[in-house]
C-alpha cells in the first residue's frame, strides 16, 4: 500500500543574501513524504530562483502528477522532470529503498570575507586537506585578485577554490590573474566558471595556468564531460541537474576522465542539506563537499544541520497541499 503527501515551506532568509539581480528575502519550496509498508521517506523541491529553469509552482504542479504516478504503482521517469522535482523525488525513492547511506560528510569549505585572520582559525579546525572558498565577479576583478593573492601568501598550505559565475569579460579575467603571482596559482584548487563564454573560460586557463571548474556548463545543453587542459573539476547542484541517478552519472563520467566531483548546494534547507551531504560522502568521500549555506538561514526545516544552533520548524508546522 502507498501513499504520499506534499507540504508546502517558506523560510526567512538572512536579509543579505543576493542572486544575481534580487534579494532572497524567504526560501520557498515543497516536501515530499513517501508511504509505503509502514515505511516513510522525505525529500525536499526547492527550485533557486534566478538559476532554476522552473518556479516553484510549476514544480509544486509536477510533483503532485509524478506522485500520483508513484501511488498507483507506476514506474517513474524521472529523466524527463524538471530537475528540482526529480531530485527530491528521486531522495525520497533512495530513503525508502534505505539505498542513501546515514553517514554525510559535513566537512565544509569555509567561505571567506576577505580577512585571514579569520580565515586561519577556521582553518584550523579543519582536519586534513584546508580548503576554503571566495566568491569573485561581484567587486573590480583587480581587487578580487589582490584579496586572493592575499590570502594565498597568508595561508601557503591552503587550497582555494574562488567562484565568478561567468561575470567576468576575458578582459576582466586577465586583471584578476595578472594580480596572483605565479608562485601562489598552484594554490588555487579551481576558479569557477570565469567568463561567460566555456571557451573564454578554457582560453584563460591555457594563459594563465589558473585551473578552473564547470559549473554552469554542466547544466548547458549538450555538455559532455571530457578532460581539456586546465579543467580540474565539475561541479554538481543535484536541484539544478535533476535526480541522483544524473548526478551520479556525472560523478562517475568525472571521475573517469581524471576529473574532480564537487557536490554543492543550491540554497537548500537543512532537509535537502542533509541529503546533499549523505550524497558527497557515498560518491566523493574524499572531497570536500561545497554546502557552507545554512549559514545564509534565519531557521532549519525537520532535521538540524550539525552544529546550527538555528531554530527547527517540525514537519507538523507546514501546510499539506496534496495527499493521496
Amino acid at each position: 500500500m502507498r501513499s504520499a503527501k506534499l507540504f508546502q515551506y517558506q523560510l526567512p532568509m538572512d536579509s543579505g543574501v543576493i542572486l544575481r539581480d534580487q534579494r532572497l528575502i524567504t526560501r520557498e519550496g515543497w516536501v515530499i513524504e513517501l508511504c509505503q509498508d509502514q515505511q516513510r521517506a522525505y525529500g525536499e523541491i526547492a527550485p533557486l530562483p534566478e538559476f532554476s529553469v522552473e518556479t516553484a509552482t510549476e514544480a509544486g504542479e509536477q510533483a503532485q502528477q509524478l506522485l500520483s504516478q508513484w501511488v498507483a504503482g507506476e514506474t517513474l521517469d524521472l529523466d524527463v522532470a524538471l530537475p528540482s522535482v526529480a531530485f527530491g523525488i528521486s531522495c525520497a525513492l533512495a530513503e525508502l529503498a534505505a539505498e542513501l547511506p546515514a553517514t554525510g560528510n559535513y566537512l565544509v569549505a569555509p567561505l571567506c570575507s576577505g580577512d585571514p585572520d579569520d580565515l586561519v582559525v577556521r582553518l584550523n579546525q579543519m582536519p586534513g586537506e584546508k580548503v576554503a572558498k571566495i566568491k569573485v565577479g561581484m567587486y573590480e576583478a583587480v581587487r578580487d585578485g589582490i584579496v586572493a593573492n592575499m590570502l594565498l601568501e597568508a595561508i601557503p598550505d591552503m587550497q582555494l577554490r574562488l567562484d565568478a559565475n561567468r561575470q567576468w569579460t576575458p578582459l576582466k579575467a586577465q586583471q584578476f590573474a595578472k594580480y596572483i603571482r605565479p608562485e601562489h596559482r598552484s594554490g588555487i584548487a579551481f576558479l569557477e566558471e570565469p567568463c561567460r563564454e566555456p571557451s573564454d573560460s578554457l582560453a584563460f586557463a591555457q594563459q594563465t595556468g589558473i585551473n578552473i571548474a564547470w559549473d554552469e556548463t554542466v547544466r548547458d545543453a549538450g555538455f559532455e564531460v571530457k578532460a581539456e587542459p586546465g579543467v580540474a573539476a565539475i561541479i554538481i547542484k543535484p536541484t539544478l541537474i535533476g535526480s541522483l541517478e544524473r548526478c551520479i552519472s556525472l560523478i562517475e563520467q568525472a571521475h573517469a576522465a581524471g576529473l574532480i566531483a564537487v557536490i554543492s548546494s543550491s540554497i537548500e534547507s537543512s532537509l535537502g542539506l542533509n541529503q546533499l551531504a549523505r550524497l558527497a560522502q557515498w560518491q566523493t568521500p574524499n572531497v570536500i563537499p561545497g554546502l557552507d549555506t545554512m549559514q545564509l538561514f534565519q531557521a532549519q526545516l525537520m532535521q538540524s544541520w550539525p552544529g546550527c544552533e538555528l531554530p527547527v520548524i517540525p514537519l507538523s508546522e507546514l501546510d499539506v497541499v496534496w495527499q493521496k
